[in-house]
Order: C-alpha cells, then structure tokens, then sequence
C-alpha cells in the first residue's frame, strides 16, 4: 500500500492562506482551541514537503525549525547549500513524491504552499485534504487552490470544531478521478 500524501492546513472562508505578501497574521486573530488538532495530525506523519518559500518563512515565524524529528524536503529551483536540518529537492516534484509514496513509513505532510499543492493536485498525488477553517474573509491574498485543476470527487470522514476554527478532513476518491 502507498503511503498517503496529506494537505494539513488553515484557510480563510474565502480559501486564502496568506495575504499577498505571505503575511498569516490572521491566524492569530481568532480564538481556537489548545493546538487545533496540530499535535494529533504531526504524530500520523513522519515526512514533510514543502516549497522554498514556505521554508524560509518558516524561520520568520518561529526561532527554530518546527519539523526537526521529521525527514523534511524542500523543492526549489535553484540549487543550495547542503543543510542538517531538510534535503533540498531539484528534480521532478510528481515523480520524488511519487517515489516517496513507495518507500516504507507514515503518512506524507504538504506544510506548503500553494505552488507544490498544485503541482502534486494536477499530478493526483493528494490522497487526503485537512482544512481549517478560519472565519476571516481577506478578500485577496495567496489562493488554496490555483485555477485549471482537474476536477475531484471528494470523502468526507470527519469534522472537528476547534473553538471558532472547524476542521473538514477529506479523503481523495481515486476510483471516480480516475
């Protein structure tokens, strides 16, 4: 069985992420409850893949590297020095993940952003979709999902309520995308 490829992530109602400069401000402003669910989704993964961008916010929001138990790759365009903390990937993003989905462990976390979600979405390498919503509308900023995907059939198997934020957990149905 392939290991699964999971969006765990927060979104405005109007399917923002980020405010246009990447700002996440937002997040902040509403009233959530303990770590919305964070703690429970980190413990089912044991890899993490996320875009250049988002790595190098991630030291803007936090003194040190979130992820460091974890085997964490970052796609980029160009080339980096080797780093302890995360593998960076130049190579194919559809087929390294593909790859990975073959390999021996736990589920398989997209952090960010919305760039890999879409090239892994128009690749159909997501197998499930975890969605905070917050109930902010920004009206313009970084959209979830970029226009022309594919269309999805969609399960969902859970809700949970986290103070103001609800939490939507979808199961991608392989069998009406194909």
């Amino acid at each position: 069985m392939k290991r699964p490829v999971v969006l765990f992530i927060a979104t405005t109602l109007d399917g923002y992420i980020a405010r246009e400069n990447g700002e996440i401000n937002w997040l902040y402003e509403v009233e959530g409850e303990g770590d919305n669910g964070y703690s429970e989704f980190y413990e089912t993964i044991d890899t993490v893949l996320m875009g250049n961008k988002t790595f190098e916010h991630t030291f803007e929001l936090a003194d040190e590297f979130p992820y460091p138990d974890k085997k964490c790759f970052v796609f980029s365009r160009s080339e980096h020095e080797p780093s302890s903390l995360v593998t960076f990937v130049t190579e194919d993003v559809p087929g390294f993940v593909e790859n990975l989905k073959e390999q021996e462990g736990s589920k398989i976390w997209i952090v960010g952003g919305a760039q890999i979600l879409d090239v892994l979405l128009k690749g159909k390498l997501v197998d499930e979709l975890i969605i905070s919503i917050v109930p902010t509308i920004l009206g313009k900023g970084i959209p979830l999902f970029k226009q022309d995907n594919q269309e999805m059939k969609l399960s969902l198997t859970e809700t949970k309520r986290f103070g103001q934020i609800v939490q939507l957990h979808y199961v991608v149905n392989n069998e009406a995308n194909a």
